[in-house]
């Protein structure tokens, strides 16, 4: 009898691709049987590589090594030498349908996602608009596999109270650096001010209102800063030398398993509509999400958080936009800039109160997710 492999597609930015943790693991965990493998771009590989023994990793360069028609075509060849009895495209755009006609003439089992992009064009429509939850990510993928024979039990993917329950550290593992925060034993508060279109991104100034008044209020805090790029460094540090509890965490981390350490150490994470806000979920970790052009109605909302935790005001030309990249219609983000600091600080005291801080965990060579 044949051995069951399947092959997973979903390329695009960091926040899609980690949106399908909870699904690969779960399928993992109920089809031991079954291999799944995750073909995606490089920087995704830390997100897989020790999620179960029946998932593997296999990484493509869309844009060098197999760019165009004539590298999909070898990407294709390289992955039918692998016989997979089963396709599922996550993606469904240009590339991945290309793979996806390519496999149906193959006479592979393929099946692709459903976007609902009617239902989210009505969301974020000028007149007319249709305030309506979308189906979420995660439950867009898991049809995907229901219809390749492979339903999901629901408690696999139904955290108890509503809320990701805090993974633990591995028993086994190399211990990493000291942590950044040293000896403190005050609440560690994750910030990730930035997101990459500006429909997304509280303003600069209020989050600093946000972070000095946190740290005012939580005098023994440490606010741990998540971002790369020059633009996001030169912020962090001026925020860091005006702030003492403030750290730079991402320049002190040695990638994105590091970066996941800190955050699955973490009381809360303060996030925009951002990769950070689903990394976060990830390992656990409670995230107070700052919502603009964007809305969790679109179905992007991070796994087993809670809607009460979003930051968001309610404007009849809300949303605009499904991932924060359209022009503000009034020009002025009122969306961004009308969200008040204290609201954010609100949501944020109230996470902090439920979550009694802990000590912090030991860090190991590979969090678990």
């Amino acid at each position: 009898m044949k051995k069951e492999h399947v092959l997973i597609i979903r390329f695009s930015a960091l926040g899609d691709v980690a949106m399908t943790v909870p699904v690969v693991k779960a399928l993992a965990e109920q089809y031991p049987h079954v291999h799944f493998t995750m073909l995606s771009r490089g920087f995704a590989r830390p997100l897989f590589e020790d999620i179960a023994p029946n998932v593997s990793f296999m990484e493509a360069n869309l844009k060098d090594e197999y760019h165009g028609v004539r590298g999909l075509n070898t990407l294709y060849r390289r992955l039918t030498a692998k016989h997979f009895t089963a396709i599922a495209d996550l993606h469904n755009v240009l590339r991945s349908d290309y793979l996806r006609l390519r496999f149906n003439l193959g006479r592979f089992r393929v099946e692709h996602i459903n976007k609902h992009r009617m239902g989210k064009r009505r969301l974020v429509a000028k007149n007319n608009k249709l305030l309506e939850q979308q189906p979420t990510a995660i439950e867009n993928y898991c049809e995907v596999f229901e219809r390749l024979g492979y339903p999901l039990r629901a408690p696999l993917l139904s955290p108890q109270g509503g809320e990701v329950p805090k993974r633990q550290a591995q028993e086994h593992g190399t211990p990493a650096s000291s942590p950044p925060w040293g000896d403190k034993r005050g609440a560690l508060i994750g910030l990730a001010p930035f997101a990459a279109h500006r429909g997304k991104i509280y303003p600069r100034q209020l989050m600093e209102q946000v972070v000095s008044q946190l740290c005012e209020n939580h005098p023994d805090c440490q606010i741990l800063l998540f971002g790369g790029g020059k633009q996001e460094m030169d912020v962090f540090a001026n925020w860091c030398a005006r702030y003492p509890q403030c750290i730079s965490a991402s320049s002190q981390c040695n990638g994105l398993k590091e970066e996941l350490q800190l955050m699955q150490q973490l009381n809360v994470m303060i996030s925009m509509d951002s990769a950070n806000m689903h990394l976060a979920s990830l390992v656990g970790t409670p995230v107070v999400s700052i919502w603009g052009a964007t809305h969790p109605y679109a179905g992007f909302m991070g796994f087993g958080q809670k809607e009460e935790n979003a930051v968001q005001i309610d404007l009849p030309c809300r949303p605009c936009s499904i991932y924060g990249n359209k022009p503000c219609h009034r020009g002025d983000y009122a969306c961004l800039q009308d969200i008040p600091p204290s609201l954010v600080i609100e949501k944020v005291e109230r996470v902090l109160s439920s979550h009694p801080t802990p000590h912090p965990l030991p860090l190991t060579t590979h969090p678990s997710i």
